[in-house]
């Protein structure tokens, strides 16, 4: 079912303004979560709002609180998120860490005590629109046994890296599983199997099926045990960057809430070597022979452009039983 952009935003910003959120948030949020569905990340946009809208509803979202500083120095800072939408935290936060790099050549913003972003990509698109790189990483509930192990004990915390290019910016956004819970969740939707093993069933077996990984709780690291380890040091960034809440302490709230983000942008030197730098690497890459008939080498983000107009265009794809769930909150 294909539903116009604007259509989709405007549905959103209703069930925001109905909780309560001020004219300004709900704009915002709402935009954030119709961009997400636009780009194809449907599991953080429309598929993941009704969620958003329960949090709301049981206090562990709080509308219309705004950051404030805590502490940093030189080029970087600290803030407390007072358990605000993670969506206008994050946007905040990054706007930060703009303004900074414009100022020192390079910023770093981590923040407590906020909640789930949605897409992470959302706010790598932000610095690279304002010609900055920009990495961010967050933390998240126990999802993930570390390797070697059986029960979870890591965040599926995702990483974000993105340069910004003329022509279509490079924006990498990674779950650091092989599949994000809310992929598996899609694929179960669809009664489909994974491309790829994606993690354990309850037996330990490596298997294709989302459903026996999401009951298992085991799903597999990207990497293997380089995944378990970058999940490791990126909580323990988070949470000394910002300090706030670690994956363990997150868990024993027994909600994805009060997270800890952090924030870096660095300003690049601008021109033509830079511009030359990136397409020569690009070039090459995409020279690589692929791997069957039809396929073709993309780079990070260059799909999320190609759904993005398609959406645009066409109208953006949303599953209507969760689309009907949508319209009568």
């Amino acid at each position: 079912m294909l539903i116009p952009f604007e259509k989709l935003k405007s549905e959103f910003k209703r069930v925001l303004l109905s909780l309560n959120f001020e004219e300004g948030d709900a704009e915002q949020s709402a935009t954030i979560f119709a961009e997400n569905s636009r780009d194809g990340v449907y599991t953080h946009g429309l598929n993941r709002f009704p969620t958003f809208v329960q949090y709301v509803k049981d206090g562990l979202i709080i509308p219309n609180v705004r950051p404030t500083k805590e502490g940093g120095f030189g080029a970087i800072e600290q803030w407390d998120g007072h358990l605000g939408a993670g969506t206008l935290n994050a946007t905040f936060c990054m706007d930060r860490a703009i303004n900074l790099a414009n100022e020192n050549g390079i910023g770093c913003v981590a923040i407590k005590n906020t909640n789930h972003w949605m897409r992470g990509g959302t706010y790598g698109w932000q610095a690279a629109e304002a010609g900055m790189i920009g990495i961010c990483f967050t933390n998240t509930i126990a999802n993930m046994p570390p390797w070697g192990g059986i029960d979870a004990r890591l965040g599926n915390n995702p990483l974000i890296i993105a340069v910004p290019r003329k022509d279509g910016h490079v924006v990498l956004d990674m779950a650091i599983s092989q599949y994000s819970f809310g992929k598996l969740n899609l694929y179960k939707s669809k009664n489909e199997q994974l491309p790829l093993p994606g993690g354990y069933d309850k037996d330990g077996n490596l298997t294709t099926d989302p459903a026996a990984i999401i009951e298992s709780l085991r799903p597999l690291p990207i990497g293997f045990w380089k995944g378990s380890g970058l999940s490791l040091v990126l909580d323990l960034l988070a949470t000394v960057l910002s300090q706030g809440r670690s994956t363990a302490d997150v868990t024993d709230g027994g909600s994805e809430s009060g997270v800890s983000q952090v924030f870096i942008c660095i300003k690049p030197n601008a021109g033509v070597r830079t511009e030359m730098i990136i397409e020569t690497i690009l070039d090459y890459t995409k020279s690589s022979r692929p791997e069957g008939e039809g396929k073709e080498i993309l780079y990070p983000g260059e799909n999320t452009l190609r759904t993005r107009e398609k959406s645009l265009k066409e109208g953006v794809w949303v599953d209507e039983k969760i689309w009907a769930k949508v319209t009568q909150l």
